[in-house]
């Protein structure tokens, strides 16, 4: 999803900007009136459901090139009060993006203590946390996002059991812990930072994993995955 903010928007009451190094202030589209949930604002807020990437590029001005500035994820949304393009005030929305990079893929070395909620206790918590919900602020939006990225992991690895989900086979070790090892992930992406969709990640043998990011046959066992994913998460 390719999504665009320059100053040539502020006429339109968008008012966008860096709050830190990896947080941006998005204002949603919709020149007149209260803006909506619907096309690219829906869009946006549901972009991890979709299983899309958020990819926002700079307009750096008329005849000028696009500067691109990274990928990102919805982490939230607040409404604000301020002007339409006639002057009228409405109610805007504005997104909390933060920039891809929390990683929840390959898991660390450090021991990882079992779960102690049900799976479907885990399963409600992880589509609970990747619905992005309304907030006052921008400010704990990288902690949203964090604990949003917890919780689809603990789910996806709970709901394995141990077993490699392309292959079915057990996982090839143990961590000290007595865990089994198994590494997240994202079947929508090249890489596996940030959060996403239990609908989407899946836990898999890590040869398996560097197979598909790596191997010949990497995109075809990809294309299997996610058909396996579609029948576990209905």
């Amino acid at each position: 999803m390719f999504i665009f903010t320059g100053k040539s928007g502020e006429q339109f009451g968008y008012d966008d900007g860096w709050q830190d190094d990896e947080t941006f202030l998005y204002t949603g589209e919709g020149q007149v009136g209260d803006m909506e949930f619907t096309r690219g604002n829906r869009a946006i807020r549901d972009h991890a459901k979709d299983g899309k990437d958020i990819l926002l590029f700079e307009m750096l001005g008329k005849s000028q090139p696009y500067r691109f500035l990274g990928e990102f994820a919805c982490a939230g949304w607040q409404v604000d009060r301020g002007p339409d393009k006639n002057g009228d005030m409405r109610e805007a929305i504005r997104f909390h993006l933060v920039r891809v990079g929390l990683e929840v893929g390959t898991s660390s070395d450090e021991d990882e203590k079992a779960p102690t909620k049900s799976l479907e206790e885990l399963r409600k918590r992880a589509y609970d946390a990747v619905e992005p919900k309304k907030a006052a602020s921008i400010m704990d939006a990288k902690v949203r996002l964090r604990k949003r990225s917890e919780a689809v992991k603990a789910y996806v690895l709970a709901r394995a059991g141990g077993k490699c989900e392309l292959t079915g086979k057990p996982a090839p070790f143990l961590r000290k812990s007595g865990e089994p090892y198994l590494e997240v992930h994202h079947t929508r992406r090249l890489s596996d930072d940030g959060p996403d969709d239990p609908r989407w990640v899946a836990a898999i043998d890590p040869t398996v994993h560097r197979q598909i990011h790596l191997g010949v046959d990497g995109d075809e066992l990809n294309k299997r995955l996610k058909e396996k994913l579609k029948a576990i998460e209905l």
